[in-house]
């Protein structure tokens, strides 16, 4: 996994996970990526200096509570952002990934349920999908 610090058109900045550098820019060439403040597709990877640790870097103990719930409430912004703007297919996300892929549905955001064979599929159709740990919701 890589991150990138993107822009869109309008100015605002923003950051990404992508599986790999390639996989980024397929996205981005596409037009797959869009901002989460104003929806604007036309985004860009923004200069950024790599993050490189020396070796043995490690994070002290104290931190690493801090960096876990840190993680956590951006896991739980990805859900939040994910089910704000994508449409719940279920069970049927292989199918509609497929669907969208192949022009057959209109493009747009989904997510949903798939098994392991699933995704390997689709991931060998070249149709680009990615898994998100999926956080229980603390109100529940």
């Amino acid at each position: 996994m890589i991150v990138f610090q993107l822009n869109c058109g309008k100015g605002h900045s923003f950051d990404i996970w992508f599986k790999d550098g390639n996989t980024a820019d397929r996205q981005l060439a596409r037009g797959m990526v869009e901002c989460p403040d104003c929806g604007d597709r036309k985004v860009g990877k923004a200069l950024m200096a790599p993050r490189i640790g020396a070796k043995g870097d490690k994070v002290p103990a104290q931190n690493m509570a801090v960096l876990a719930s840190n993680m956590r409430a951006q896991l739980a912004e990805v859900r939040r952002q994910v089910e704000e703007n994508c449409d719940y297919v279920g069970d049927k996300f292989a199918e509609e990934a497929r669907k969208i892929h192949y022009g057959e549905a209109d493009a747009r955001g989904i997510f949903g349920e798939a098994n392991e064979d699933q995704h390997r599929e689709l991931a060998e159709e070249g149709i680009e999908v990615a898994r998100i740990p999926w956080l229980p919701r603390d109100d529940a």
